[in-house]
């Protein structure tokens, strides 16, 4: 929780929210469209974000749905009520089965918050991470989501909610919606200690959660430290699904497995300028004023992630 708390204020610097009057992007306006990828599997991304992603802008939250012969699982469930039900609403027009399965991908506010406002029947799947770390600091976490993303959002009536399945360390879960399958699998720390990555293998979909945040200008966000980590899992990730695979990031455009090797490539990068400098014996300041990477710059948020975030990340874990 340290390292997300002290992100806030680059995060508000960097992105113009300098209030909770400004937020990263406004739950109270984001409009979610449903884009069919596969018959029964569907995207659900806010409009605009294929020109937002082009230019490296915070993108509300990106999920998804898959329907099958006797029921529905779902990916995300949003910030807030509103875009819950605009989620469900998208579902709705789609199909009359029944919602019975919600997965999360980690326990950050605008994938879990909308958990709050999901029918009872719905079985919601986590990481036990997830669950562990919703249980320990909710109350914190809910302040933060609060101050970025701002107040009067339909933040502070979100109460937390208890998984009804949990995904091990390491752990593999498979759904049977009839007729099509969704494997849901922990493949090791990617940008928190509970991220799960969704897949329909039949119709070659992978929802990848906040490890991978969208396509190339963006960048991973290392906001728990572990570039060794996340970097062996992106690598997992890249190695475990076919090349035509189509990818649905955490906040971004749907696109393709080339936004992945962006993401192994950017810290393969970060590693190596970083352990060279820590080779050397600089110093934090001497690694970040070294290891620029300008060939991976075009992310709006560079001048945060990179320099603020990732090289300081990388130099506390290699050194």
């Amino acid at each position: 929780m340290k390292h997300v708390i002290a992100a806030a204020a680059f995060l508000a610097a960097a992105t113009g929210a300098a209030s909770a009057q400004d937020p990263v992007w406004d739950g109270n306006t984001v409009v979610l469209e449903a884009q069919e990828l596969a018959p029964g599997v569907f995207a659900v991304v806010p409009e605009g974000a294929a020109g937002m992603a082009a230019e490296g802008a915070p993108i509300a939250t990106t999920g998804g749905f898959v329907i099958g012969e006797h029921a529905v699982l779902v990916v995300e469930s949003m910030l807030n009520e509103r875009l819950n039900r605009q989620f469900f609403d998208l579902i709705a027009a789609r199909t009359d089965r029944p919602v019975r399965y919600l997965v999360n991908t980690s326990f950050h506010g605008d994938h879990s918050y909308g958990n709050a406002f999901v029918p009872e029947e719905v079985s919601i799947i986590q990481h036990e991470a997830t669950a562990a770390y919703i249980g320990e600091h909710f109350e914190a976490d809910r302040a933060f989501m609060i101050q970025n993303f701002g107040a009067g959002r339909g933040i502070e009536e979100v109460a937390p909610v208890t998984a009804d399945l949990l995904v091990g360390a390491g752990g593999h879960l498979a759904v049977d919606l009839g007729g099509i399958a969704v494997e849901i699998r922990d493949f090791g720390f990617a940008q928190t200690g509970g991220d799960l990555f969704v897949s329909v293998p039949a119709a070659k979909v992978l929802w990848t959660g906040n490890a991978v945040v969208a396509e190339k200008p963006a960048l991973p966000w290392l906001l728990d430290g572990h570039l060794v980590e996340t970097l062996e899992t992106l690598r997992s990730v890249h190695a475990a699904f076919d090349a035509d695979t189509r990818v649905v990031p955490g906040h971004g455009p749907v696109t393709g497995m080339e936004a992945i090797h962006w993401h192994v490539d950017y810290l393969g990068a970060v590693r190596d300028g970083v352990q060279a400098a820590v080779d050397e014996g600089l110093s934090l300041e001497e690694t970040v004023a070294r290891v620029t990477l300008p060939d991976y710059g075009g992310y709006a948020l560079f001048g945060w992630v990179h320099p603020g975030l990732n090289v300081p990340a990388a130099y506390n874990d290699l050194k």
